[in-house]
Protein backbone atom coordinates (compact mmCIF):
# COMPACT_ATOMS: atom_id res chain seq x y z
CA UNK A 1 0.00 0.00 0.00
CA UNK A 2 0.94 3.50 -0.95
CA UNK A 3 2.22 5.88 1.92
CA UNK A 4 3.43 8.56 2.47
CA UNK A 5 4.38 9.44 5.79
CA UNK A 6 8.44 9.87 6.42
CA UNK A 7 8.82 7.11 8.49
CA UNK A 8 7.03 4.90 6.23
CA UNK A 9 8.49 5.71 2.65
CA UNK A 10 9.36 3.00 0.71
CA UNK A 11 12.86 2.15 0.44
CA UNK A 12 12.87 -1.57 -0.95
CA UNK A 13 13.49 -1.88 -4.46
CA UNK A 14 11.19 -4.83 -4.34
CA UNK A 15 7.63 -3.48 -4.59
CA UNK A 16 3.70 -4.99 -4.34
CA UNK A 17 1.21 -5.26 -6.93
CA UNK A 18 -0.80 -2.86 -5.53
CA UNK A 19 2.36 -0.37 -5.30
CA UNK A 20 3.13 -1.12 -9.11
CA UNK A 21 -0.45 -0.68 -9.94
CA UNK A 22 -0.33 3.23 -8.49
CA UNK A 23 2.57 3.54 -10.09
CA UNK A 24 1.23 2.49 -13.28
CA UNK A 25 -2.08 5.24 -13.20
CA UNK A 26 0.49 8.41 -12.33
CA UNK A 27 2.87 7.04 -14.87
CA UNK A 28 -0.66 6.99 -17.58
CA UNK A 29 -1.54 10.60 -16.67
CA UNK A 30 2.11 12.17 -17.24
CA UNK A 31 2.03 10.40 -20.17
CA UNK A 32 -1.29 11.45 -21.72
CA UNK A 33 -0.19 15.00 -20.10
CA UNK A 34 3.13 14.77 -22.40
CA UNK A 35 1.20 13.40 -25.04
CA UNK A 36 -1.34 16.45 -25.49
CA UNK A 37 1.78 18.72 -25.70
CA UNK A 38 2.91 17.02 -28.75
CA UNK A 39 0.30 15.10 -30.52
CA UNK A 40 -1.87 18.10 -31.88
CA UNK A 41 0.68 19.13 -34.02
CA UNK A 42 0.47 16.55 -37.02
CA UNK A 43 -3.36 17.33 -36.68
CA UNK A 44 -2.78 21.29 -37.16
CA UNK A 45 -3.56 21.08 -41.28
CA UNK A 46 -6.47 19.05 -40.77
CA UNK A 47 -7.54 21.27 -38.01
CA UNK A 48 -7.14 24.46 -40.31
CA UNK A 49 -9.18 22.96 -43.26
CA UNK A 50 -12.11 21.43 -41.19
CA UNK A 51 -12.63 24.72 -38.93
CA UNK A 52 -11.88 27.39 -41.36
CA UNK A 53 -9.03 28.55 -39.01
CA UNK A 54 -6.75 31.73 -40.44
CA UNK A 55 -2.75 31.23 -39.50
CA UNK A 56 -2.83 32.96 -36.20
CA UNK A 57 -5.68 31.32 -34.66
CA UNK A 58 -4.46 28.21 -35.56
CA UNK A 59 -1.71 28.88 -33.50
CA UNK A 60 -3.95 28.96 -30.31
CA UNK A 61 -4.84 25.57 -30.48
CA UNK A 62 -0.90 24.40 -29.16
CA UNK A 63 -0.78 27.56 -27.27
CA UNK A 64 -3.66 27.65 -25.50
CA UNK A 65 -2.90 24.53 -23.66
CA UNK A 66 0.88 25.77 -23.09
CA UNK A 67 -1.29 29.49 -21.53
CA UNK A 68 -3.21 26.91 -19.12
CA UNK A 69 -0.24 24.38 -18.34
CA UNK A 70 2.78 27.21 -17.66
CA UNK A 71 0.59 29.66 -16.45
CA UNK A 72 -0.65 27.89 -13.67
CA UNK A 73 1.94 24.73 -12.82
CA UNK A 74 3.21 26.96 -9.39
CA UNK A 75 -0.46 27.40 -8.25
CA UNK A 76 -1.11 23.48 -9.22
CA UNK A 77 1.67 22.32 -7.31
CA UNK A 78 1.23 24.52 -4.24
CA UNK A 79 -2.62 23.41 -4.34
CA UNK A 80 -1.38 19.48 -4.29
CA UNK A 81 1.04 20.31 -1.15
CA UNK A 82 -1.72 22.12 0.69
CA UNK A 83 -5.44 20.53 0.01
CA UNK A 84 -3.82 17.48 -0.16
CA UNK A 85 -2.19 15.35 -3.61
CA UNK A 86 -4.55 12.47 -4.41
CA UNK A 87 -7.30 15.08 -3.70
CA UNK A 88 -5.65 17.52 -6.26
CA UNK A 89 -4.89 14.80 -8.54
CA UNK A 90 -8.29 13.07 -9.02
CA UNK A 91 -10.00 16.72 -9.61
CA UNK A 92 -7.99 17.49 -12.31
CA UNK A 93 -7.70 14.11 -13.78
CA UNK A 94 -11.71 14.24 -14.16
CA UNK A 95 -11.60 17.77 -15.88
CA UNK A 96 -9.16 16.98 -18.30
CA UNK A 97 -11.07 13.63 -19.44
CA UNK A 98 -14.37 15.69 -19.91
CA UNK A 99 -12.06 18.64 -21.59
CA UNK A 100 -10.84 15.93 -23.91
CA UNK A 101 -14.28 14.67 -24.66
CA UNK A 102 -15.17 18.45 -25.72
CA UNK A 103 -12.46 19.25 -27.84
CA UNK A 104 -12.91 16.27 -30.49
CA UNK A 105 -16.50 17.07 -30.43
CA UNK A 106 -16.73 20.88 -31.20
CA UNK A 107 -17.02 22.50 -34.30
CA UNK A 108 -16.13 25.77 -33.60
CA UNK A 109 -12.36 26.87 -33.24
CA UNK A 110 -12.71 29.49 -30.25
CA UNK A 111 -14.37 26.13 -28.30
CA UNK A 112 -11.59 24.37 -29.62
CA UNK A 113 -9.14 26.46 -28.17
CA UNK A 114 -10.90 27.24 -24.74
CA UNK A 115 -11.16 23.40 -24.46
CA UNK A 116 -6.86 22.87 -25.07
CA UNK A 117 -6.61 25.86 -22.17
CA UNK A 118 -8.73 24.15 -19.65
CA UNK A 119 -6.69 20.60 -20.45
CA UNK A 120 -3.80 22.94 -19.67
CA UNK A 121 -4.99 23.70 -16.67
CA UNK A 122 -5.76 20.33 -15.47
CA UNK A 123 -2.22 19.62 -16.47
CA UNK A 124 -1.28 22.15 -14.52
CA UNK A 125 -2.64 20.32 -11.14
CA UNK A 126 -2.21 16.36 -12.39
CA UNK A 127 1.38 16.70 -13.15
CA UNK A 128 2.97 18.30 -9.68
CA UNK A 129 0.36 16.10 -7.91
CA UNK A 130 1.72 12.87 -9.04
CA UNK A 131 5.19 13.88 -9.21
CA UNK A 132 5.02 14.96 -5.45
CA UNK A 133 2.84 11.64 -4.94
CA UNK A 134 5.90 9.32 -5.76
CA UNK A 135 8.55 11.70 -4.29
CA UNK A 136 6.90 11.83 -0.64
CA UNK A 137 6.09 7.73 -1.28
CA UNK A 138 9.67 6.34 -2.45
CA UNK A 139 12.50 7.33 0.04
CA UNK A 140 15.43 9.91 -1.54
CA UNK A 141 18.33 6.90 -3.05
CA UNK A 142 17.61 4.11 -5.09
CA UNK A 143 13.77 3.20 -4.36
CA UNK A 144 12.88 7.42 -5.27
CA UNK A 145 15.11 7.09 -8.39
CA UNK A 146 13.80 3.60 -9.99
CA UNK A 147 10.44 4.91 -9.47
CA UNK A 148 11.87 8.49 -10.98
CA UNK A 149 13.11 7.20 -13.93
CA UNK A 150 9.96 4.86 -14.87
CA UNK A 151 7.31 7.58 -14.04
CA UNK A 152 9.50 10.38 -16.03
CA UNK A 153 9.99 8.11 -18.98
CA UNK A 154 6.32 8.23 -19.37
CA UNK A 155 6.18 11.46 -19.59
CA UNK A 156 9.68 11.79 -22.53
CA UNK A 157 7.94 8.95 -24.05
CA UNK A 158 4.35 10.20 -24.33
CA UNK A 159 6.26 13.57 -25.39
CA UNK A 160 8.47 11.57 -28.11
CA UNK A 161 5.97 9.49 -29.53
CA UNK A 162 2.87 11.77 -29.39
CA UNK A 163 4.28 12.85 -33.33
CA UNK A 164 3.72 9.47 -34.13
CA UNK A 165 1.09 8.48 -32.86
CA UNK A 166 -0.87 11.83 -33.91
CA UNK A 167 0.64 10.94 -37.44
CA UNK A 168 -1.73 7.40 -37.06
CA UNK A 169 -4.80 9.10 -35.82
CA UNK A 170 -4.36 11.81 -38.24
CA UNK A 171 -5.39 9.44 -41.19
CA UNK A 172 -8.76 9.04 -39.64
CA UNK A 173 -9.49 11.75 -38.63
CA UNK A 174 -8.37 15.00 -36.60
CA UNK A 175 -11.08 14.28 -33.68
CA UNK A 176 -9.51 11.15 -32.61
CA UNK A 177 -6.22 12.64 -31.69
CA UNK A 178 -8.88 14.38 -28.85
CA UNK A 179 -11.19 11.43 -28.65
CA UNK A 180 -8.29 8.85 -27.83
CA UNK A 181 -6.67 10.19 -24.34
CA UNK A 182 -10.64 10.06 -23.34
CA UNK A 183 -11.19 6.26 -22.22
CA UNK A 184 -7.20 5.87 -20.89
CA UNK A 185 -8.09 9.21 -18.68
CA UNK A 186 -11.41 7.59 -17.26
CA UNK A 187 -9.72 4.14 -17.00
CA UNK A 188 -6.66 5.71 -14.94
CA UNK A 189 -9.59 7.74 -12.96
CA UNK A 190 -11.38 4.56 -11.68
CA UNK A 191 -7.51 2.74 -10.97
CA UNK A 192 -6.61 5.90 -8.92
CA UNK A 193 -9.59 5.62 -6.68
CA UNK A 194 -8.79 2.49 -6.15
CA UNK A 195 -5.02 2.13 -5.75
CA UNK A 196 -4.12 5.98 -4.69
CA UNK A 197 -5.67 5.28 -0.76
CA UNK A 198 -7.09 7.63 1.36
CA UNK A 199 -3.85 8.34 3.76
CA UNK A 200 -2.80 10.95 6.29
CA UNK A 201 -0.72 13.22 4.06
CA UNK A 202 2.14 15.58 5.42
CA UNK A 203 0.38 19.05 4.31
CA UNK A 204 1.70 22.12 4.02
CA UNK A 205 1.09 24.55 7.02
CA UNK A 206 -0.43 27.73 6.85
CA UNK A 207 -3.11 28.81 3.91
CA UNK A 208 -3.21 30.14 0.56
CA UNK A 209 -0.87 33.11 0.12
CA UNK A 210 -3.73 34.93 -2.69
CA UNK A 211 -1.11 37.73 -3.80
CA UNK A 212 1.38 35.17 -4.54
CA UNK A 213 -0.82 32.74 -6.73
CA UNK A 214 -2.10 35.44 -8.46
CA UNK A 215 0.87 37.71 -9.13
CA UNK A 216 3.08 34.62 -10.19
CA UNK A 217 -0.12 32.88 -12.75
CA UNK A 218 -0.67 36.52 -14.10
CA UNK A 219 3.09 36.87 -14.55
CA UNK A 220 3.36 33.55 -16.05
CA UNK A 221 0.71 33.60 -18.24
CA UNK A 222 1.69 37.47 -19.16
CA UNK A 223 4.99 36.16 -20.41
CA UNK A 224 3.66 32.72 -22.44
CA UNK A 225 1.02 35.28 -23.96
CA UNK A 226 3.82 37.99 -25.26
CA UNK A 227 6.20 35.47 -26.53
CA UNK A 228 3.51 33.21 -28.38
CA UNK A 229 1.96 36.37 -30.00
CA UNK A 230 5.46 37.94 -30.70
CA UNK A 231 6.16 36.43 -33.86
CA UNK A 232 2.64 37.79 -35.25
CA UNK A 233 2.47 41.40 -33.37
CA UNK A 234 6.16 42.23 -33.75
CA UNK A 235 8.73 42.15 -31.04
CA UNK A 236 9.04 45.87 -30.90
CA UNK A 237 5.56 46.60 -30.94
CA UNK A 238 3.86 48.33 -28.16
CA UNK A 239 1.63 45.00 -27.36
CA UNK A 240 4.60 42.78 -26.85
CA UNK A 241 6.44 45.50 -25.02
CA UNK A 242 4.00 46.27 -22.98
CA UNK A 243 3.14 42.52 -22.18
CA UNK A 244 6.74 41.33 -21.08
CA UNK A 245 7.05 44.71 -18.89
CA UNK A 246 3.81 43.65 -17.08
CA UNK A 247 5.03 40.54 -16.60
CA UNK A 248 8.14 41.78 -15.11
CA UNK A 249 6.53 44.40 -12.73
CA UNK A 250 4.26 41.43 -11.57
CA UNK A 251 7.15 38.98 -11.60
CA UNK A 252 8.90 41.62 -8.98
CA UNK A 253 5.36 42.11 -7.07
CA UNK A 254 5.46 38.52 -6.72
CA UNK A 255 9.47 38.12 -5.36
CA UNK A 256 8.36 41.08 -2.99
CA UNK A 257 5.23 39.34 -1.75
CA UNK A 258 6.99 36.14 -1.19
CA UNK A 259 9.56 37.48 1.34
CA UNK A 260 6.90 39.53 3.31
CA UNK A 261 3.79 37.33 4.13
CA UNK A 262 3.74 34.42 6.28
CA UNK A 263 3.23 31.37 4.13
CA UNK A 264 4.57 31.89 0.53
CA UNK A 265 3.18 30.32 -1.98
CA UNK A 266 7.12 29.84 -2.94
CA UNK A 267 10.01 29.68 -0.49
CA UNK A 268 12.54 31.69 -2.04
CA UNK A 269 15.24 29.99 -0.04
CA UNK A 270 14.64 26.85 -2.04
CA UNK A 271 16.54 28.94 -5.55
CA UNK A 272 19.46 28.93 -2.90
CA UNK A 273 19.99 25.46 -3.95
CA UNK A 274 22.42 24.94 -6.89
CA UNK A 275 21.28 21.34 -8.10
CA UNK A 276 17.66 22.29 -8.16
CA UNK A 277 18.61 25.66 -9.88
CA UNK A 278 20.76 23.92 -12.93
CA UNK A 279 17.58 21.28 -13.24
CA UNK A 280 15.31 23.88 -13.43
CA UNK A 281 17.32 25.80 -16.52
CA UNK A 282 18.34 22.30 -17.79
CA UNK A 283 14.81 21.08 -18.16
CA UNK A 284 14.05 24.90 -19.79
CA UNK A 285 16.66 24.48 -22.52
CA UNK A 286 15.37 20.70 -23.09
CA UNK A 287 12.22 21.09 -23.58
CA UNK A 288 12.20 24.48 -25.06
CA UNK A 289 15.20 23.49 -27.80
CA UNK A 290 13.16 20.65 -28.79
CA UNK A 291 9.89 21.82 -28.87
CA UNK A 292 12.02 24.59 -31.35
CA UNK A 293 13.39 21.93 -33.45
CA UNK A 294 10.32 20.05 -33.75
CA UNK A 295 8.08 23.21 -34.89
CA UNK A 296 10.80 23.78 -37.61
CA UNK A 297 11.22 19.68 -38.68
CA UNK A 298 7.33 20.12 -39.41
CA UNK A 299 7.89 22.39 -41.90
CA UNK A 300 10.75 20.93 -43.34
CA UNK A 301 9.22 17.22 -43.58
CA UNK A 302 6.06 18.47 -44.17
CA UNK A 303 6.07 21.32 -46.42
CA UNK A 304 9.28 21.45 -48.00
CA UNK A 305 10.02 17.83 -48.51
CA UNK A 306 5.83 17.42 -48.78
CA UNK A 307 6.00 14.32 -46.69
CA UNK A 308 3.08 12.74 -45.83
CA UNK A 309 1.49 13.17 -41.76
CA UNK A 310 2.68 9.31 -40.93
CA UNK A 311 5.97 9.96 -42.86
CA UNK A 312 6.72 12.68 -41.03
CA UNK A 313 5.93 11.07 -37.97
CA UNK A 314 7.63 8.18 -38.28
CA UNK A 315 10.61 10.25 -38.71
CA UNK A 316 10.06 10.98 -34.97
CA UNK A 317 10.12 7.26 -34.49
CA UNK A 318 13.73 6.75 -33.45
CA UNK A 319 14.26 8.79 -30.57
CA UNK A 320 10.96 7.71 -29.49
CA UNK A 321 11.23 4.10 -29.50
CA UNK A 322 14.89 4.86 -27.73
CA UNK A 323 13.51 7.21 -24.89
CA UNK A 324 10.37 4.47 -24.23
CA UNK A 325 13.26 1.63 -24.32
CA UNK A 326 15.81 2.99 -21.83
CA UNK A 327 14.80 5.37 -19.91
CA UNK A 328 13.44 3.14 -17.12
CA UNK A 329 17.12 2.50 -16.26
CA UNK A 330 17.96 5.53 -16.07
CA UNK A 331 17.45 5.35 -12.19
CA UNK A 332 20.09 2.45 -11.69
CA UNK A 333 22.81 5.09 -13.71
CA UNK A 334 22.18 7.91 -11.82
CA UNK A 335 22.87 5.73 -8.55
CA UNK A 336 25.73 4.66 -9.75
CA UNK A 337 26.95 7.50 -11.50
CA UNK A 338 25.23 10.81 -10.14
CA UNK A 339 22.72 12.74 -11.92
CA UNK A 340 24.93 15.17 -12.82
CA UNK A 341 27.19 13.15 -14.87
CA UNK A 342 24.08 11.75 -17.06
CA UNK A 343 23.14 15.25 -17.57
CA UNK A 344 26.29 16.13 -18.54
CA UNK A 345 26.54 13.43 -21.43
CA UNK A 346 22.46 13.88 -22.16
CA UNK A 347 23.46 18.23 -22.97
CA UNK A 348 26.48 16.64 -25.07
CA UNK A 349 24.47 14.59 -26.92
CA UNK A 350 21.15 17.48 -27.73
CA UNK A 351 23.64 20.08 -28.95
CA UNK A 352 25.54 17.38 -31.12
CA UNK A 353 21.79 16.51 -32.20
CA UNK A 354 20.71 19.64 -33.09
CA UNK A 355 24.26 20.68 -34.90
CA UNK A 356 23.72 16.98 -36.79
CA UNK A 357 20.48 18.51 -38.56
CA UNK A 358 22.13 21.34 -39.92
CA UNK A 359 23.47 19.24 -42.64
CA UNK A 360 19.54 19.17 -44.06
CA UNK A 361 19.33 19.54 -47.76
CA UNK A 362 16.86 18.81 -50.38
CA UNK A 363 17.19 15.17 -50.89
CA UNK A 364 17.71 13.96 -46.97
CA UNK A 365 19.18 10.74 -46.73
CA UNK A 366 17.11 8.81 -43.52
CA UNK A 367 20.25 6.55 -42.90
CA UNK A 368 22.85 9.14 -43.04
CA UNK A 369 21.16 12.43 -41.63
CA UNK A 370 17.63 11.83 -40.57
CA UNK A 371 18.17 8.27 -38.06
CA UNK A 372 21.70 9.21 -36.51
CA UNK A 373 20.40 12.65 -35.71
CA UNK A 374 16.84 11.47 -34.37
CA UNK A 375 19.00 8.71 -32.30
CA UNK A 376 21.17 11.74 -30.51
CA UNK A 377 18.37 13.59 -29.48
CA UNK A 378 16.94 10.57 -27.99
CA UNK A 379 19.59 9.80 -25.98
CA UNK A 380 19.50 13.63 -24.74
CA UNK A 381 16.21 12.76 -23.94
CA UNK A 382 16.49 9.28 -22.28
CA UNK A 383 19.74 10.49 -19.92
CA UNK A 384 18.45 14.17 -19.30
CA UNK A 385 14.63 13.82 -18.53
CA UNK A 386 14.58 11.58 -15.25
CA UNK A 387 18.31 13.19 -14.31
CA UNK A 388 16.58 16.50 -14.24
CA UNK A 389 13.52 15.56 -12.43
CA UNK A 390 15.66 13.36 -9.62
CA UNK A 391 17.59 16.46 -9.27
CA UNK A 392 15.22 18.73 -9.08
CA UNK A 393 13.68 17.19 -6.12
CA UNK A 394 16.27 15.63 -4.16
CA UNK A 395 16.88 17.19 -0.56
CA UNK A 396 13.51 18.77 -0.65
CA UNK A 397 11.44 18.39 2.36
CA UNK A 398 7.87 16.04 2.01
CA UNK A 399 5.83 19.24 2.16
CA UNK A 400 7.24 21.19 -0.44
CA UNK A 401 7.33 18.23 -3.27
CA UNK A 402 4.48 20.62 -5.12
CA UNK A 403 6.48 23.15 -5.05
CA UNK A 404 9.65 21.53 -5.98
CA UNK A 405 7.77 19.23 -8.78
CA UNK A 406 5.76 22.78 -9.74
CA UNK A 407 8.96 24.59 -10.23
CA UNK A 408 10.13 22.29 -12.99
CA UNK A 409 7.49 21.68 -14.82
CA UNK A 410 6.57 25.50 -15.23
CA UNK A 411 10.51 25.85 -16.27
CA UNK A 412 9.73 23.16 -18.88
CA UNK A 413 6.34 24.91 -20.45
CA UNK A 414 7.74 28.56 -19.97
CA UNK A 415 10.97 27.13 -21.99
CA UNK A 416 9.09 25.66 -24.27
CA UNK A 417 7.13 29.23 -25.26
CA UNK A 418 9.90 30.78 -25.13
CA UNK A 419 12.38 29.47 -27.18
CA UNK A 420 9.75 28.32 -29.86
CA UNK A 421 8.59 31.86 -30.30
CA UNK A 422 12.53 32.85 -30.80
CA UNK A 423 12.61 30.05 -33.47
CA UNK A 424 9.44 31.22 -35.45
CA UNK A 425 10.36 34.77 -35.56
CA UNK A 426 13.84 33.97 -37.02
CA UNK A 427 12.28 31.03 -39.49
CA UNK A 428 9.93 34.30 -40.23
CA UNK A 429 12.15 36.60 -40.94
CA UNK A 430 14.09 34.70 -42.83
CA UNK A 431 14.99 36.83 -46.34
CA UNK A 432 16.92 34.03 -47.78
CA UNK A 433 15.59 32.81 -51.90
CA UNK A 434 16.38 29.26 -50.13
CA UNK A 435 14.44 28.04 -47.81
CA UNK A 436 16.63 25.72 -46.85
CA UNK A 437 18.87 28.79 -45.14
CA UNK A 438 15.86 29.32 -43.25
CA UNK A 439 14.98 26.28 -41.56
CA UNK A 440 19.16 26.09 -41.18
CA UNK A 441 19.19 28.87 -39.06
CA UNK A 442 16.19 28.60 -36.44
CA UNK A 443 18.01 25.30 -36.06
CA UNK A 444 20.61 27.08 -34.94
CA UNK A 445 19.12 28.46 -32.52
CA UNK A 446 17.71 25.24 -30.74
CA UNK A 447 21.62 24.71 -31.06
CA UNK A 448 22.43 27.34 -29.45
CA UNK A 449 20.53 26.39 -26.50
CA UNK A 450 21.92 23.00 -26.28
CA UNK A 451 25.46 24.24 -25.99
CA UNK A 452 24.35 26.59 -23.09
CA UNK A 453 22.68 24.06 -21.61
CA UNK A 454 26.18 21.78 -21.88
CA UNK A 455 27.91 24.54 -20.17
CA UNK A 456 25.01 25.07 -17.34
CA UNK A 457 25.67 21.01 -17.18
CA UNK A 458 29.27 20.99 -16.65
CA UNK A 459 29.29 23.66 -13.75
CA UNK A 460 26.91 21.22 -12.03
CA UNK A 461 29.42 18.43 -12.62
CA UNK A 462 32.43 20.54 -10.96
CA UNK A 463 30.00 21.05 -8.21
CA UNK A 464 29.27 17.73 -7.70
CA UNK A 465 32.61 16.88 -7.38
CA UNK A 466 33.48 19.52 -4.92
CA UNK A 467 30.29 18.39 -2.63
CA UNK A 468 31.78 14.68 -2.75
CA UNK A 469 35.67 15.93 -1.70
CA UNK A 470 33.83 17.76 0.87
CA UNK A 471 32.04 14.79 1.93
CA UNK A 472 35.02 12.77 2.03
CA UNK A 473 37.09 15.29 3.96
CA UNK A 474 34.08 15.49 6.91
CA UNK A 475 34.13 11.66 7.05
CA UNK A 476 38.12 12.14 7.29
CA UNK A 477 37.97 14.27 10.26
CA UNK A 478 35.53 11.65 12.35
CA UNK A 479 37.62 8.79 12.25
Amino acid sequence: MISTTHDERIHDERWDGRLWAALTVLCAVVFLDALDVSMVGVALPSIQADLGLSTSSLQWVVSGYVLGYGGLLLLGGRTADLLGRRRVFLVALAVFAVASLLGGLVDDGALLIAARFVKGISAAFTAPAALSIITTTFAEGPARNRALSIFTASGASGFSLGLVISGLLTGLGWRWTFLMPVPVALIALVAALKFLPRQREERAAGGYDLIGAATITASMLLLVFAVVEAPEAGWGSARTIGSLIAAAALLALFVLAERKVKHPLVRLGILRSGPIVRANLGLVILFGSYVGFQFVAMQYFQNFLHWSALETALAFLPAGLLVAVTSTKMGGLADRFGTARLIVIGSAALAAGYTFFLQIDAHPSLATLVIPGMVLLGVAFALSFPSLNIQATNGVADDEQGLASGLLNTSGQVGGAVVLAIVTAVLTSSTSADPLDGFRSAITVSALFGVAGLVIALTGLRGSRRAAVAAEEKVLETV
